[in-house]
């Protein structure tokens, strides 16, 4: 396949302010815009309603009555003490929503944070699922807006029909519906990383005016995730960079002048940053009063460099919390295998098993095209470096728990799929069409379980508790399904239940046991057992699923044994 363009070689590099034709040739014209508009507006309708209709059905993940008592802290007591291994922007924009909810948290409380989530979701005298769906919409709006920069973005590079393809790709993502509609931080960070690798590119051009924002994007990033730090070093050499292209009509004797002001605009866009990050956490309080968390871990080595940061105390904190979280030994279960200890190739496995073959084939043969077509080349450090070293950083983390650690993987694969609309032949604009149908219909066929999604080599949502557990496939939210299904299909049954989350059956009406508790002889009835916890099962658990017979499943997360 010929990967060159449809343009002659004079037109130079794809620039933000000139868009390129469309490679059918001039002779067809322009679409109108509006036409785009609507085809923009479709996606980001279709996308609305897949992550609004999974926000209602599905009760809490694991992580979420964390983040949601944590943000109802920073309303009501403008606290900093809770969950201070995460930067408090992603919480404040939950709070934007439950401060709708007018929650009140008992002033005797005096729990950890696991407590304090149970007691605002179930505690707090408010229905449990209006407050997870007020926390989870500001988060889908925002999944929005990053669906609008995604758009853009590929549109910078090639015209508005990359940019339809990239935001095909981004609104049809099963992890991004999944992961998008969950009042959590993933889906946060890595629009804030896309966005200031994007206004980076267009920097590159009008430096003055974007550079700035580009800032703002990446401390935003920083203040909501600390995985984020892993991308900054890259997102300010692409501000030398983009300085660099700006003034490269300077004569070859002012190479260290252009060379110092691409240093000196890294420096303002990493203050910005370090702004922004201040500016969360004197949001939550003016006073930024705080007490470090008892045991945190003693630095040594290159880890005691976290001190020479210029960023609040409770981050510098909170990342001690988060070395703490690496030094412990994590299990995981992936294809298949159950392993003490971490992985290094898991994240590109479980991406395998997760992203939509279609989206797949086309980000990687979009990478390829960034790479080679001459006109793409200039984007491919915007768009390849970011999500590579944030890629890699999350390697080495000992916790594999879930390709969220990666959701800026389909991101910017998104992005870099746009650039094949540039590729000449017409088979190959053909291929691309066929590919994103092929991604949109297996994303549609998964609706409403886009949690536990996985393609089509690897047997689909149903099958995907077999190869990967966790975030993957079972975080703990179809206990409302649950309840449903046993109203319905087994009343007045016993049941025995291991569920893996932070719900409360009893406040969906389950009135279960621990089969774990009592002698195996006792168990009888129904064997209600979370995938995930299948897929790590002890020798007691294994003993209980292998003497019973399973008759159902619910959401594709949740097995059904009756046990005779």
């Amino acid at each position: 396949m010929s990967l060159s363009t449809s343009l002659p070689p004079s037109t130079g590099a794809v620039t933000t302010e000139d868009v390129p034709p469309e490679p059918s040739g001039r002779s067809r014209g322009r679409p109108r815009r509006w036409l785009f508009a609507l085809v923009v507006a479709a996606l980001l309708a279709e996308m609305a309603v897949a992550m609004l209709a999974t926000a209602v059905a599905q009760t809490p993940t694991i992580d979420e009555p964390v983040y949601v008592g944590t943000a109802v802290v920073y309303l009501e007591q403008h606290s900093l003490r809770y969950n201070p291994e995460h930067p408090p922007l992603g919480k404040l924009i939950i709070a934007t929503g439950l401060a709708f909810a007018d929650v009140h948290l008992d002033p005797a409380f005096a729990g950890d944070q696991t407590r304090l989530g149970r007691h605002v979701l179930y505690e707090s005298g408010h229905d449990p699922g209006r407050l997870l769906l007020l926390a989870r919409l500001p988060v889908i709006v925002l999944t929005l807006l990053f669906g609008l920069v995604v758009f853009l973005f590929a549109r910078d590079l090639a015209g508005p029909i990359g940019g339809v393809t990239a935001l095909a790709l981004y609104a049809f993502s099963p992890d991004l519906i999944a992961h998008g509609s969950l009042a959590t931080l993933d889906v946060p960070v890595a629009g804030f990383v896309l966005t200031s690798a994007w206004l980076l590119w267009r920097a590159r051009r009008r430096p003055a005016r974007y550079l700035p924002f580009a800032g703002l994007a990446l401390g935003a990033a920083v203040a909501t995730k600390m995985s984020a730090l892993a991308a900054v070093p890259v997102l300010l050499l692409l501000v030398v960079l983009s300085v660099w292209h700006r003034r490269r009509e300077d004569r070859p004797e002012r190479v260290l002048r252009r060379l110092g002001l691409g240093v000196a605009a890294a420096a303002a866009v990493a203050l910005a940053a370090i702004a922004v990050v201040w500016a969360a956490y004197l949001a939550v309080d003016p006073r930024l009063r705080w007490a470090a968390p008892p045991g945190l871990p003693v630095l040594d080595g290159p880890r005691t460099l976290v001190d020479l940061l210029p960023l609040p105390q409770p981050y510098l904190d909170g990342m001690r919390v988060q070395f703490g979280f690496e030094d412990q030994v994590w299990s995981t279960f992936l294809l298949g295998r159950y392993h003490v200890g971490a992985v290094w190739y898991y994240l590109p496995a479980a991406l395998l098993v997760k992203l939509p073959l279609g989206a797949l084939a086309l980000g990687s043969a979009g990478v390829v095209a960034l790479l080679a077509v001459r006109r793409l080349r200039p984007a491919a450090p915007y768009v390849l470096l970011p999500a590579a070293v944030l890629l890699a950083a999350a390697m080495t983390s000992t916790r594999d728990l879930g390709v969220r650690y990666a959701i800026f993987v389909p991101v910017f694969l998104a992005v870099a799929a746009a650039g094949l609309v540039l590729v000449r032949p017409r088979w190959a604009h053909a291929a691309v069409a066929a590919l994103v149908v092929f991604a949109a219909v297996s994303s549609l066929r998964t609706f409403p379980y886009y949690l536990p999604y996985s393609n089509e080599a690897f047997g689909g949502p149903a099958r995907t508790h077999l190869r990967l557990h966790d975030s993957n496939v079972d975080w703990g939210q179809d206990l409302g399904r649950l309840a449903d299904r046993l109203d319905r299909r087994y009343p007045h049954e016993r049941i025995w239940l291991v569920y893996k989350g932070s719900g409360v059956p009893s406040a969906y009406g389950i009135d279960a046991g621990d089969p774990r508790t009592v002698p195996p002889a006792q168990v009888h009835g129904l064997l209600v057992v979370s995938d995930s916890a299948i897929a790590k099962a002890d020798d007691r658990l294994t003993a209980l699923i292998s003497g019973s017979s399973p008759i159902d499943e619910v959401g594709h997360s949740i097995t059904i044994y009756r046990r005779p």
